[in-house]
């Protein structure tokens, strides 16, 4: 039991930890225990070390450190892709010469296009430019969304790339460009998630996901079978052992540990393809919840980027200081600081503004809109330009052009009466 014991806390430490930071800083698990950990992790015991070093060295062993941080977080190299090239291609080489021999050929065919699709994706989502936004293209960008004067104000210029943002638009910071519909950098693309890159993101992460279900069911097929001929009574859950009086808690353990130790295979083969399995089995919740949370992003309308701004207005909400109104959508728009006309199918017809005294504007005649200002409390209160329902979101993800065909064709036109603005969700998780 010493092996399986070990390998199962290495692997839930590592997937807990991975957890934490990724998902410690949503606001919907600001008040719980995992908030409570990311702070500790990335802000207590950093200071805590940071104060130490001060007193010991002057600082100087954490100022590499950070150095050493900063470069490995926040510039662009292939250090964490090339891991994970390695984890998914070591992982292979240790499960499958035990597992493979003893696979139907049913098995073997869809095997190796789960083992192929993953490093089809990963190499498609890494090496296609997100959606660079250059001078030569930049009118073309400008046009592809309308602002909606709620997340995105028209007339704001990056600092770096001196150009007009446009709609829906993000610059990185690691990459030092501006991305057209920017959801994210990932490190694990050494790339950003963008425009014309997002579909291959998002089925990276489905065959990821599959590749890891896929493997652990295979391995555990195979261990319950050479365990079913050692131990008669055993199954996958003790209490249902084909005795029909169940089996000790301790039993069915040891008999899981001689399962991934040997399993009929032998020591190595054993180890291997067990150990394989258990991370297998472990990472698949972690990979299905990250691919379910981009799925949902989708359903949504809006992107990662896009969700945290919707979390910081709902703190402005809860302080009682957002406040929204009306606007035509016949206005006349400045072609100064934004097009004229764009190719997404309805226009923003509100504007959503702060105040620091939670009052509404003060001098409103220079503000977009008209009539009177009334306070928001909650996300749900507005509506979300972005969001045209589930399919016609996954079509401007999938089909990153299909949203620039001719409006003067009658079927698109069609097409753009139907779609509606939606309510905006609670895509930060709240």
């Amino acid at each position: 039991m010493g092996t399986l014991t070990t390998i199962a806390i290495i692997v839930l430490s590592i997937s807990f930890v991975v957890f934490v930071a990724f998902f410690g800083r949503l606001p919907a698990l600001r008040r719980t225990p995992i908030a409570w950990l990311h702070r500790l992790l990335c802000v207590r015991l950093p200071n805590a070390i940071n104060r130490l070093d001060d007193r010991l060295t002057g600082g100087r062993v954490i100022g590499s450190c950070v150095r050493f941080g900063n470069f490995i977080m926040y510039d662009r190299h292939p250090t964490v892709l090339i891991f994970y090239i390695l984890l998914l291609s070591i992982g292979e080489y240790l499960y499958l010469p035990a597992a493979w021999p003893r696979l139907s050929t049913f098995h073997k065919t869809t095997g190796t296009l789960t083992i192929l699709l993953p490093y089809l994706f990963l190499y498609l989502a890494a090496s296609t430019d997100p959606g660079t936004i250059t001078p030569a293209n930049h009118p073309h960008e400008m046009a592809r969304y309308p602002y909606d004067f709620t997340l995105f104000h028209p007339g704001i210029a990056c600092p770096t790339c001196r150009h007009l943002k446009p709609a829906r638009s993000k610059h990185c910071s690691v990459c030092k460009r501006c991305v057209a519909r920017c959801d994210h950098h990932c490190i694990f693309i050494n790339n950003c998630v963008g425009a014309a890159n997002h579909h291959y993101f998002l089925l990276l992460l489905a065959s990821t996901a599959t590749l890891t279900a896929y493997g652990g069911y295979l391995g555990v097929q195979l261990m319950t079978t050479a365990m079913r001929q050692r131990f008669p009574h055993w199954a996958i859950l003790w209490w249902r052992a084909r005795d029909g009086q169940g089996m000790g808690l301790g039993e069915w353990l040891t008999a899981w540990s001689w399962g991934m130790q040997d399993g009929g295979l032998g020591t190595g083969g054993g180890v291997a393809m067990g150990a394989v399995t258990l991370l297998a089995v472990m990472t698949t919740p972690l990979v299905g919840a990250l691919l379910g949370y981009h799925v949902w992003l989708v359903y949504c309308g809006t992107t990662t980027n896009e969700s945290m701004k919707w979390a910081d207005w709902q703190v402005e909400m809860d302080e009682g200081c957002a406040f929204k109104r009306r606007l035509d959508g016949q206005r006349q728009k400045d072609a100064n600081v934004e097009p004229l006309w764009t190719r997404w199918p309805v226009e923003a017809e509100q504007v959503l503004v702060r105040t620091r005294d939670g009052n509404p504007p003060a001098g409103d005649a220079e503000l977009p809109g008209e009539g009177e200002w009334e306070k928001v409390w909650r996300v749900r209160e507005l509506e979300n330009l972005y969001d045209l329902g589930f399919w016609d979101n996954l079509v401007d993800v999938f089909v990153p052009g299909y949203m620039f065909r001719d409006p003067d064709v009658p079927v698109v036109e069609e097409r753009r009466r139907k779609r509606k603005k939606r309510r905006a969700r609670r895509t930060y998780l709240g």
